[in-house]
């Protein structure tokens, strides 16, 4: 793709005006060929960018000289705007059809340019949309929909009446719309009966779901994922969940039944969420906080850490004291 069409889909100011190498894709500076672009947010790396093969750095107009020795494609955010570069560099996948050994139920309606891998199960009354690949191994249950221009990665089980949006990443072993984790206890005998578990799992468009999640359906009514959602591997949402868009949720967390997280928040790696609690609008939970039933951690903007989950100054407070505490204990260790 010639870097004046590049330039022009990002909206960046090209420089010099009109140059028209033609890139091949991206790279990382060190490994930077005469056909790749790289991308500088710093002094040192530009310096960098500028002596090595690169075709072309992207960069911000605060660093970039009047005069360069490359072609410099300015933009206000270049990580972004290189992110951006390497989509519209990615090589557009050719529909490949329906293999051999999948099973396709004769209602299955199946888009345009799909392509349906090694032993592939879809269900009757599916809908896989155009241009959306299904890896090797991956059930899709009766009624479930996939929108188009989705991945869907090998050992992937969409349960039945699961509806999934457009442009989705699913990796391997994600589990999609299973039963959630809710029971009746009988105070007679002490028995445990399952609720219904009867509702369905909808995710939007541009969600991006890490190896070997799960997401539970909802119980009677909805789990949604909104918008542009990303997350992280090995991560459990449970029924009912509502996540709002743009948020990020790093590995290794539980979030349970009924409980919600606004747009735009962060959520880090093993962090804890109880059932019916809120977080707030662009809240940040820090790395393995614990945020207890029927909490509601507001924001926007604050950033949380601790368990019980607390505004980070007062947690730091807290571990201060608590040093201090210890320091001046009798049973403590000398140093």
């Amino acid at each position: 793709m010639k870097l004046s069409r590049i330039a022009q889909a990002l909206g960046a100011e090209l420089r010099p005006e009109g140059a028209e190498a033609e890139i091949a894709g991206v790279s990382s500076i060190g490994s930077a060929t005469p056909e790749t672009l790289v991308f500088a947010e710093d002094m040192q790396s530009f310096e960098a960018a500028l002596r090595s093969r690169a075709a072309a750095v992207i960069v911000s107009a605060k660093l970039a000289p009047p005069a360069s020795a490359k072609p410099l494609v300015l933009v206000r955010q270049p990580r972004l705007a290189f992110a951006q570069a390497a989509r519209l560099l990615r090589p557009a996948q050719a529909g490949t059809g329906v293999h051999a050994t999948a099973i396709v139920d004769p209602t299955a309606e199946l888009g345009e340019r799909v392509s349906i891998g090694p032993y592939v199960v879809i269900e009757a009354g599916a809908h896989i949309g155009e241009g959306t690949s299904i890896g090797a191994g991956t059930v899709i249950g009766a009624g479930a929909s996939i929108g188009c221009n989705c991945r869907i990665d090998p050992r992937v089980v969409l349960y039945p009446g699961a509806a999934l949006g457009d442009d989705l990443v699913v990796q391997a072993g994600a589990v999609l719309g299973s039963d959630g984790f809710g029971y009746v206890r009988d105070a007679d005998s002490g028995e445990y009966l399952q609720f219904p578990q009867q509702g369905r799992l909808v995710i939007e468009d541009g969600v991006e779901v890490g190896a070997n999640t799960t997401i539970d359906r909802g119980a009677l009514e909805e789990t949604r994922i909104e918008r542009g959602v990303k997350i992280d591997n090995l991560v459990h949402l449970g029924h009912n969940v509502r996540v709002g868009h743009d948020v990020v949720i790093a590995a290794q967390t539980g979030v349970s039944g009924s409980s919600a997280i606004g747009a735009g928040a962060v959520v880090g790696g093993q962090v804890g969420i109880g059932d019916h609690a809120t977080v707030g609008e662009q809240v940040i939970l820090g790395s393995g906080s614990g945020v207890l039933t029927h909490k509601k951690v507001k924001g926007p903007g604050v950033v949380f850490w601790g368990r019980p989950a607390r505004p980070l100054k007062q947690y730091l407070k807290e571990l201060a004291a608590l040093a201090r505490l210890g320091r001046g204990g009798k049973d403590s260790p000398q140093e």
